[in-house]
């Protein structure tokens, strides 16, 4: 007789000896059956990745279609030409001529044809050099030149063949300076003109300045040159004082107004330097 408890086998004569046969087969199929199992899991898993693979690819496949179609909106590349033989735009190796020199204009009554009035090179009523103002006085010009000298410096304007005299008078702080500018028709008169300058300037009174620097007072005197000008300057106390080397202020005056002067004629030739540049035929 035979029966089982908690899956073991037992012998028929009931002495308790197991029957070892039986539990042997048990295990067996014990064995088979979780073998079976495991294969069955190993296809199950298998068919699941196979589903993993296939959604993969899938999704894949219409992600690639989506990019497919983005490309295809997206505008044609440009066409280059296929001759790239054109030639390359040139230059031109003639450099272009410089600009006017500003002196070619004040150096020659040739090129020098600007209107020449007390205005043009003295304009309006006060003179400002960086802090220093200076109150413009009477103005003159004359086509006598000597008229408007002292001592040798007549005969040698008009041996030069001065053309015109101009002058204007400043004052400051009681100091005037008288400044002339001389024309002539060449660089070359108007420098020889300075180089031999003797005697001076005369002082020019009048529009609130009173007679000074005559009837044998010292005053500073100048003369220079610039193209076909020369130009001169003399000045002094308004009191009659005698000035000195130690009278830097009659130094300051007279430097500022002879500075115009030069700036002033320079100017002139700029302007019409300008203007030749802009006529197209110059």
């Amino acid at each position: 007789m035979s029966f089982g408890q908690g899956g073991a086998s037992w012998g028929p004569g009931g002495d308790g000896t197991p029957d070892w046969a039986a539990l042997a087969e048990e295990s067996a199929a014990r064995a088979r059956r979780k073998k079976l199992l495991m294969i069955g899991g190993g296809v199950l898993a298998t068919v699941a990745i196979g589903a993993i693979v296939t959604t993969a690819v899938v999704t894949s496949n219409g992600g690639k279609g989506k990019a497919d179609k983005n490309a295809s909106q997206l505008p044609a590349p440009a066409e280059l030409p296929e001759d790239t033989s054109a030639p390359e735009p040139s230059f031109s190796s003639v450099a272009p001529p410089p600009p006017p020199d500003p002196k070619e204009f004040i150096s020659s009554a040739e090129k020098d044809k600007a209107p020449i009035t007390v205005d043009g090179f003295f304009p309006g009523k006060k003179l400002t050099m960086g802090d220093r103002v200076h109150l413009k006085g009477a103005t003159s010009s004359a086509a006598n030149c000597a008229t408007g000298t002292q001592g040798a410096l007549g005969s040698i304007l008009a041996n030069n063949g001065c053309t015109q005299l101009i002058r204007a008078t400043y004052r400051k702080d009681g100091v005037a300076v008288t400044v002339g500018i001389a024309v002539f028709e060449t660089e070359a008169r108007a420098k020889k003109t300075a180089d031999q300058a003797s005697g001076g300037l005369a002082s020019l009174s009048g529009g609130g300045v009173d007679t000074f620097c005559r009837g044998g007072t010292v005053c500073l005197r100048t003369a220079n040159s610039y193209g076909r000008y020369a130009y001169f300057s003399v000045g002094g106390f308004l009191n009659g004082k005698r000035v000195t080397t130690a009278d830097k202020d009659v130094y300051t005056v007279s430097k500022d107004l002879t500075n115009f002067a030069f700036r002033q004629i320079h100017r002139r030739g700029q302007l019409q330097a300008s203007q030749a540049a802009a006529e197209p035929n110059s």
